[in-house]
């Protein structure tokens, strides 16, 4: 059997391009020095031989691995799309990224170790779930960035969308249009919730609704948010403050003839089973109910869905979380920054003036 030719070395490329190795490497790794004949030279010999640098070699050199770990949840349509911009934030500054993700059957910190043992440079945590505590002691040991939520645990970078003020953006755009009665359905047990719900009751207050105000027990996927329509609409709570209409100008089941008529979701897939059960039960939206949602996902953008909801900007958080990383690895930095991004609120066909039926009917928008 014939043997494989052997790879081109840097030696092999020095020599046919008449340079010395040292000034081969130069070129080759982009570095300042070697003249433009040298440089022509060296790209000439090293395109002709079809030599290609051995990466991990030479990270194993300088004990580096040029990886960067990232923990995410396989659910959130949000990480997906993170996750994405993390790549592109982290190809530009040559690094790579390591993903460990977060299942039923996996927590945070399993998926934390297995980045370790990959040897990974920096973790980069997608709305970490462990607490402060247990974030600082890991970054007593590694470069820590917490994307997404709000950490208060020493050494560690957070890179973060002000969450309290996406709500009352949300709270805030849905006044203006009329609403008083405005309902949010709570997140799961965590900062990024707690912040939000924060924010809601903040905002609701500021605005003179704080006696309107109705936090309703919800969570993270679509099931939370269908079930927290069924507890709007059986189970609401005694109208206190200004009063909404009968939803569909129909009683509710429950003996109660009032929902609020206007509800913001703790994020978009709540959001989106809360539509759906609303629709399944009759429920116009938006001409009886409006409904926001948080985090722009991509579900959100369809024209089918067409939902109104909050941004974070997903491409500038990715890019400044690369960029925290890397300053620790490259420049040496070593006291912890916090980066706080504005969000911005998407408005589309999921929100209207209050008792508007003519936007939308059954779904399909009204021109």
């Amino acid at each position: 059997m014939p043997s494989r030719p052997s790879r081109p070395r840097l030696e092999d490329v020095a020599s046919r391009a008449g340079v010395s190795t040292a000034s081969a490497s130069l070129v080759l790794r982009g570095r300042p020095g070697p003249g433009a004949a040298t440089r022509e030279a060296v790209l000439d010999a090293a395109r002709e031989l079809g030599y290609r640098a051995d990466r991990t070699a030479s990270l194993l050199a300088r004990r580096r691995t040029q990886l960067l770990g990232v923990t995410m949840d396989v659910s959130s349509t949000f990480h997906a799309e993170l996750l994405e911009d993390l790549q592109a934030a982290a190809d530009e500054r040559g690094y790579d990224i390591v993903v460990s993700p977060l299942t039923r059957t996996r927590d945070e910190r399993r998926a934390v170790e297995t980045l370790l043992d990959f040897r990974c440079e920096a973790l980069l945590l997608l709305g970490p779930r462990l607490p402060d505590a247990e974030l600082a002691a890991l970054a007593e040991e590694h470069h820590v960035v917490a994307i997404g939520r709000r950490a208060q645990a020493a050494g560690v970078d957070v890179v973060r969308a002000a969450d309290d003020v996406g709500v009352a953006l949300a709270v805030e755009h849905l006044v203006g249009l009329g609403h008083h009665d405005i309902a949010f359905v709570d997140g799961p047990r965590g900062p990024i919730a707690t912040l939000r719900r924060q924010g809601y009751r903040r905002a609701m207050k500021r605005l003179g609704l704080a006696d309107a105000s109705l936090v309703v027990e919800g969570g993270g996927d679509e099931e939370a948010g269908a079930a927290a329509a069924l507890h709007l609409l059986h189970h609401p709570q005694p109208s206190r403050g200004h009063v909404a209409p009968p939803v569909g100008g129909r009683e509710a089941t429950s003996g109660r003839s009032r929902m609020p008529s206007a509800v913001v979701a703790f994020n978009d897939r709540a959001a989106l089973g809360l539509l759906d059960r609303l629709r399944r039960e009759g429920v116009d939206v938006p001409g009886d109910v409006s409904v926001v949602g948080y985090d722009d996902s991509l579900i959100a953008r369809l024209a089918t869905v067409d939902l109104t909801s909050v941004s974070q900007i997903p491409e500038a958080m990715a890019t400044a979380a690369v960029e925290a990383a890397t300053q620790r690895l490259d420049d040496g930095r070593t006291e912890p920054v916090e980066l706080v991004l504005e969000p911005k609120l998407v408005v589309r066909g999921t929100t209207a003036a209050r008792g508007d039926t003519t936007t939308r009917r059954d779904g399909i928008r009204a021109d």
